[in-house]
């Protein structure tokens, strides 16, 4: 399933192009505009993916819909406004909570897989880019490469190693736009370092 010739680059949004909510070290969404903010370095980073060729794919769980704790309506509005800034293609939304068992909700790769469908997108030659473990499991899961944004939560670490670990969005474009070799099932263990790992 969507194996095409389109690359793409697929984004988590909390964390990797506005900035989350940390509470006790878990990271949250910002609950309204007036909570958002997109990291400056965002706008020149996803520019260069697009003149490079690659479609620009938001995947987002936002489990407060399910829990009755924010609306989709509301979930919309923050995503309307980050795509007025930055040039996204396309948001794609899992609405669901872990007891739901959705195939969508991320660490599943149900979001990539129907994305790359519609797209036409050549999974081998995409990227995951992420702040957190479901982030990086999916991407296995999906067999694209995968970039962690690390951003310090007192979280578990990923099943699956990342490709890469970055501390910017903008070093993560670096690396993709360097040219990277390895393949989507052989991350580069080298690329975490002792100082890098999430705590588990």
């Amino acid at each position: 399933m969507g194996i095409g010739t389109v690359k793409a680059v697929f984004l988590d949004r909390d964390g990797v192009l506005n900035q989350s909510i940390v509470r006790d070290g878990v990271p949250h969404p910002p609950d309204g505009l007036d909570q958002l903010a997109v990291y400056p370095d965002a706008p020149a980073a996803l520019r260069r993916l697009k003149q490079a060729g690659y479609l620009l794919i938001v995947i987002t769980n936002q489990p407060d819909i399910a829990r009755g704790t924010q609306t989709r309506g509301a979930v919309d509005g923050i995503n309307a406004a980050i795509g007025a800034a930055l040039p996204i293609d396309e948001f794609v939304v899992c609405a669901h909570d872990d007891a739901d068992n959705c195939p969508c909700r991320k660490p599943k790769p149900g979001m990539v897989l129907e994305a790359a469908a519609r797209h036409a997108v050549d999974l081998h030659q995409s990227f995951l880019v992420g702040d957190r473990w479901r982030d990086m499991d999916c991407g296995a899961a999906a067999g694209v490469r995968t970039v962690l944004i690390h951003r310090g939560y007192g979280e578990r670490a990923p099943e699956h190693t990342p490709n890469f670990v970055a501390e910017s969005l903008g070093g993560a474009a670096e690396w993709i736009l360097s040219g990277p070799t390895t393949a989507p099932s052989k991350a580069v263990k080298r690329s975490v370092g002792k100082r890098k790992r999430l705590p588990r």
